[in-house]
């Protein structure tokens, strides 16, 4: 457990904030070589995080997981080993590049079919919805009376309550 809490803090601190913070900076800067390292950086820090959730799942059991996977953050992260650069340009550019166009194929279908998934179950809601109202409506209707939840007030009150008194405490005549 405790493992887990250190690992985590290190994995937000040295794998997010720190390298948000000089991808800020190479922003600012415009320096286009900087530009370059942190988009590598970001590329492999996020292909990290999607394979951690699985890791995490099925070897977080495993000796010793946690501290190795401090140790990798630190290690994509440092600019001596220049880690996610060459992780980026030894294994996740070449697979990309030779599986580019499968890849913008199947974003492209996958963005139409949430585009058509999303008006589908849009209109079975507002035909629950629709159905719901028409069904509350004809039940209200079939009871005969219509039920407001107004306060009631007696006409003494009211006269009491004269616009030029103030509301308060009823106190006996």
């Amino acid at each position: 457990m405790v493992s887990w809490m250190i690992c985590r803090l290190v994995v937000l601190v040295f794998g997010m904030l720190c390298p948000a913070y000089a991808s800020y900076k190479a922003v600012k800067t415009k320096n286009i070589r900087e530009y370059v390292r942190w988009m590598m950086y970001w590329i492999v820090f996020a292909l990290f995080m999607a394979a951690e959730i699985v890791t995490d799942i099925f070897i977080s059991w495993f000796p010793f997981y946690y501290e190795i996977k401090m140790a990798f953050v630190l290690w994509l992260l440092s600019p001596y080993t220049k880690g996610a650069s060459l992780l980026y340009r030894k294994f996740v550019h070449p697979s990309l590049s030779r599986h580019e166009k499968e890849i913008d194929a199947y974003i492209v279908q996958a963005k139409e079919r949430s585009y058509e998934t999303v008006l589908t179950f849009g209109k079975r809601g507002l035909n629950i919805a629709a159905s719901a109202a028409v069904q509350a409506a004809t039940k209200g209707t079939r009871l005969g009376a219509c039920r407001t939840a107004t306060p009631r007030m007696s006409v003494g009150r009211i006269l009491r309550q004269s616009p030029g008194r103030q509301p308060g405490p009823e106190r006996s005549r």
